[in-house]
């Protein structure tokens, strides 16, 4: 095999077709909270800067002395929990943690994704491995340029993912033939999970929020081998990645609490409302835990 060039790259661009609105279904919402929070946009994607505004949601009377969550969604588009996940939180239950914490939200940090149903982005780069400076994903420069501009502690950094069936029947095999390296298989797990940091694991943190979601939806149980995707577990539905090592969006941060979620919509068990609001009782659980320690 040989990894793609710029032939293949644009090849596998023009198959790609748009399947859902951005604007229709994230901008019409994001516009509603403008009268609760301080909207601003942080910039605009050049494949279509009209069409791709990126938003950034804060809480109002923002105070550098007080410590900041951070929730991020749709780093990978197509997954949608994610996206609405994180709309619904500042929609329905952000006032009521404000009085103890600013909350920081970008709700779909890749909306070409989201309309195309893409993990990549059109250049077909991964932003979950490129959040570093100057790196190759545009749409991380851009939420790295808004994040850094943020004043005071972080304290928390919630970022919200789904795991599909299509890992293994569409993203795998692109990864595989872009790279010409083989990969992996690994089983996709039926339920919710949160991937800690190795640096700072935070074990209770992760716990509560595996507590406060089974209220929700059932839990993905280790294969055989005692792993979820290929890391072995910690705990009940908890595994470790080294984030900062992997240019991964939850490593961008130094704060002490991090946890990426990832919740299997085509579970039989599931639904995509039940699935926005795992991802909504994600953030309430550690939340909930930080507001008790």
């Amino acid at each position: 095999m040989i990894p793609w060039g710029k032939l293949e790259k644009d090849n596998w661009f023009r198959e790609q077709t748009l399947k859902r609105s951005y604007q229709k279904d994230v901008v019409s919402k994001i516009e509603k909270l403008k009268s609760s929070f301080d909207v601003t946009s942080y910039g605009n994607l050049s494949y279509d800067s009209e069409k791709y505004p990126l938003y950034v949601i804060k809480t109002k009377n923002f105070d550098k002395l007080r410590k900041t969550v951070l929730v991020t969604g749709g780093v990978h588009g197509y997954e949608t929990s994610g996206v609405h996940g994180a709309i619904q939180f500042m929609e329905a239950h952000a006032e009521k943690y404000a009085h103890t914490f600013n909350i920081v939200c970008f709700p779909c940090i890749s909306p070409w994704g989201y309309e195309t149903i893409n993990r990549w982005n059109p250049l077909a780069i991964d932003p979950n491995r490129s959040f570093y400076a100057g790196g190759p994903a545009e749409e991380c420069n851009l939420f790295l340029s808004s994040y850094h501009s943020i004043e005071g502690e972080i304290i928390a950094h919630f970022d919200l993912h789904e795991t599909t069936d299509t890992d293994n029947t569409v993203f795998r095999p692109a990864l595989e033939a872009r790279d010409a390296k083989p990969q992996e298989f690994s089983e996709i797990p039926d339920g919710f999970y949160v991937v800690g940091d190795t640096a700072k694991p935070e074990k209770q943190f992760q716990k509560a929020i595996i507590d406060s979601v089974r209220k929700v939806t059932h839990i993905a149980q280790p294969d055989e081998a005692g792993k979820i995707i290929g890391v072995p577990i910690e705990d009940e539905g908890i595994i470790y990645y080294d984030k900062k090592k992997l240019f991964l969006c939850g490593g961008v941060t130094d704060a002490r609490y991090v946890t990426t979620t990832e919740v299997y919509p085509d579970s039989p068990r599931a639904t995509d409302a039940i699935c926005t609001e795992a991802q909504v009782a994600a953030i309430k659980g550690g939340l909930d835990f930080l507001c008790g320690n």
